[in-house]
């Protein structure tokens, strides 16, 4: 059992930085799952930016390579999204994500927990 809630979102110009929070509540050692950021623009579905294996491994979409970064502290158990050089196209609704880790099958992208969102904004 998992709550996440996300936080740091806001409006900023073209080429300014933010950087997202996802706090979990949970008993659990967030190490133990996988973790992803998503977003949403209005009219379109959910997009992953960013990931996080439970190896530290990250991964990002084409889109955000480069200008984000995806990060850890599982002693706080928080999980960042940094976000640099923001465009207006980045705006958009932001969630994190938590993946449940299966025993020798790894995440299979199911997505067992969600945020309630952060709003990111970025004008020209």
């Amino acid at each position: 059992q998992m709550d996440l809630v996300e936080s740091g979102g806001g409006s900023v110009q073209a080429g300014g930085s933010l950087r997202l929070s996802c706090v979990a509540s949970t008993s659990d050692e967030i190490y133990r799952y996988c973790w992803a950021w998503f977003r949403q623009a209005p009219g379109k579905g959910r997009e992953k930016v960013a990931g996080l294996t439970t190896a530290g491994i990250t991964t990002y979409d084409s889109s955000v390579k480069g200008r984000f970064t995806i990060s850890s502290d599982n002693a706080k158990k928080i999980v960042y999204l940094q976000m640099d050089n923001l465009k207006p196209e980045d705006t958009a609704t932001y969630y994190c994500a938590a993946d449940t880790l299966i025993p020798l099958r790894g995440c299979d992208g199911s997505q067992d927990y969600w945020g309630q969102g952060t709003q990111v904004t970025v004008s020209s």
